[in-house]
């Protein structure tokens, strides 16, 4: 244990750390942070709505989809799903260079992003909507209300929690995921963590990486948790 001590937190190692950490730590964790509130915002708008299409467009839904298409949604999520983040960033290479013009760089990973997020996203929509009361759903749909109405005004209200609490682990996910944007040559705090901490045998650079991505996930979580218990009826209630 000494002998690690010296070797990887000896003055030098340290001064060397301390000033990767005055110069680039606050950067960094900018980078990160834009990351992963773009990637999340538009997994967000497009799993949302796939998520209440799963639901609604089921065979014991309230608008059934033909199995084919719902098969195919299924498979295509699945897919993505399943397909190891680092994998999907080179393969989708000439997919982000058409949309954004470029396949390296901070906005390069933001592409990849989206794309392994919205899946996960969308599963979890799935889940919470499939929490609903379904007496609640059937009593909407027995007054007169459209398939649109009933997804907006009692199935989306009614698991607005359970939403919250499926965004804020997505959101924690996707800061996971932020670590491999070295791959298309973007930033970040787990860019800065393999460049100046692993390459250069700074173990105290890894350190503080992983401190301040570990306070940026309890915020989050924080958060996310704060705004689930405030926005859930039932605890108000009691």
């Amino acid at each position: 244990m000494n002998d690690y001590i010296a070797t990887y937190y000896n003055p030098e190692k340290l001064a060397k750390a301390w000033v990767v950490i005055e110069r680039d730590f606050l950067r960094e964790t900018g980078v990160t942070l834009y990351i992963t509130l773009m990637a999340t915002l538009f997994a967000i708008i497009i799993g949302l709505p796939l998520g209440v299409i799963l639901v609604t467009g089921d065979s014991k839904g309230i608008r059934p989809l033909p199995k084919p298409l719902m098969a195919f949604l299924n498979g295509l999520i699945n897919l993505l799903r399943s397909a190891p983040f680092i994998i999907l960033i080179v393969v989708l290479m000439p997919i982000t260079r058409a949309i954004i013009g470029t396949a390296v760089g901070n906005a390069a990973v933001i592409v990849p992003l989206i794309i392994a997020a919205f899946p996960f996203v969308a599963r979890l929509v799935e889940g919470s909507l499939r929490e609903v009361n379904p007496n609640i759903i059937e009593m909407s749909l027995s007054m007169g209300a459209s398939t649109w109405q009933t997804v907006t005004h009692v199935m989306l209200p009614e698991s607005v929690p359970s939403l919250i609490t499926s965004f804020t682990t997505a959101i924690t996910t996707i800061l996971g995921y932020t670590a491999m944007s070295g791959a298309v040559g973007g930033g970040g705090l787990g860019n800065l963590a393999i460049t100046q901490g692993q390459q250069r045998f700074n173990q105290a650079v890894l350190l503080a990486a992983l401190i301040v991505l570990v306070i940026l996930v309890q915020v989050f979580q924080s958060v996310g948790t704060w705004l689930a218990r405030k926005s859930d009826k039932r605890l108000k209630n009691t």
